[in-house]
């Protein structure tokens, strides 16, 4: 099978395309380091350094023997886009530049995905804006022009739903009104503009589903958290980004690099707002499972992509346990909400459908915190306590 993973430099992107090549598929990667550019111009730090997208692909090469390709450039523009379908296709890193063909998946990962970075001002709402729709209606299009029967797997976000007083179902809800029945897309209410986009990326594709038959599936993914995968212990080259900011940081890792720089862990308001999480290798267990057991054409199936719920006090908590098992002072600070949402809320969200479909959980305890904090401290010196706390507010 042929994979196209868009947005394959970012922190799922890069792990998932080498666990499809170890798996054997014929992959090929897209991206236009927006992340690192956003990352540099915002003046955020990365943990550690990581290569280009065309020399991780050797450096895969060399170690597999497996071939990435690699394609550089900008998925707003409609052309770039097409070209990764038609045959059109300018290659980065490729040994065999022949086109691979159609692909019958694609794996769209290709967004700007910071709640805080879409709510810095009104030119980066623009920017978010512009980039996730206009990348999601160019895939659209050119699947429904090039490749009718491609498997569109979107990353969504657990963050369209919000947090309802209702439980959350897997995408869709069975509604009774007035004396019939009918099925919808489960409420959305986004706690951000970011979250937003994912919404109306989620309807442009059902809008594509129900006109022109796609086959698309939506995972509705909670933060992820970890460094390491089954393919990044390779080579030290081969790690994926790991950002530890208020901006592009997922809450557990940013918890763990405060912590070993004795930073207090920032803890908004109570701290009672619960989430969904997953490990990185969930991620790609989820992915993996999507593109084997694919949706039916004319299907939108959305699966709920977490494994288990924490409160940010919970999760702040275990960083200080394991923190202090290893020797560091953790402090916990409940800072003023820079954010508007709800502090104390019922979340109840369903997740048993890729269970279902065969992924295998791993779940957060104290021996899996204490293994990042071991790879976090070896790049204590490269962390800025500067770049922690930014203090965007909603």
């Amino acid at each position: 099978m042929h994979v196209l993973i868009l947005g394959g430099d970012g922190y799922l992107g890069w792990p998932t395309a080498m666990f499809f090549s170890k798996h054997g598929y014929d992959v090929t990667v897209a991206d236009n380091y927006f992340r690192r550019h956003a990352c540099t111009e915002l003046d955020v730090g990365m943990l550690y350094a990581v290569p280009t997208l065309p020399e991780r692909a050797q450096v895969w090469y060399e170690h597999t023997g497996r071939e990435i390709k690699v394609v550089v450039g900008d998925l707003q523009y409609p052309e770039v886009m097409r070209s990764l379908f038609n045959g059109q296709i300018e290659y980065s890193y490729a040994i065999n530049k022949k086109y691979t063909g159609v692909p019958e998946t694609v794996v769209h990962y290709a967004e700007q995905p910071s709640a805080p970075y879409s709510l810095i001002n009104y030119k980066y709402a623009n920017i978010t804006l512009a980039n996730n729709l206009l990348v999601t209606n160019n895939l659209m299009f050119a699947v429904r022009d090039f490749a009718r029967d491609a498997h569109i797997i979107k990353l969504g976000t657990m963050g369209e739903y919000g947090t309802p007083a209702i439980d959350i179902e897997e995408g869709w809800i069975d509604i009774e009104h007035k004396g019939r029945r009918d099925r919808f897309l489960f409420p959305r209410q986004a706690g951000s503009l970011y979250h937003t986009t994912k919404i109306m990326d989620t309807d442009l594709l059902w809008f594509g589903v129900r006109m022109w038959d796609l086959r698309v599936t939506d995972l509705m993914q909670g933060p992820v958290y970890g460094i390491k995968t089954g393919e990044t212990g390779l080579d030290e080259r081969l790690k994926t980004i790991f950002n530890y900011d208020e901006i592009f940081g997922t809450i557990i890792n940013r918890f763990i690099v405060q912590a070993i720089v004795d930073y207090p862990l920032t803890v908004y308001g109570k701290g009672g707002q619960t989430r969904g999480y997953l490990n990185i290798n969930d991620t790609l267990q989820c992915v993996h499972q999507a593109a084997e057991n694919s949706a039916e054409k004319g299907e939108l199936r959305i699966f709920n992509q977490i494994m288990e719920t924490f409160s940010v006090n919970e999760l702040a908590e275990m960083t200080r346990r394991v923190g202090e098992k290893r020797g560091y002072k953790v402090k916990i600070k409940h800072l003023e909400n820079p954010r508007k949402e709800a502090e104390d809320h019922y979340y109840n969200p369903t997740y048993q459908g890729l269970i279902d479909l065969g992924v295998k959980p791993h779940y957060l305890t104290d021996t899996v915190m204490q293994e990042m904090f071991e790879v976090v401290e070896q790049y204590k010196s490269n962390i800025r306590k500067d770049v922690i706390f930014r203090g965007v507010k909603w």
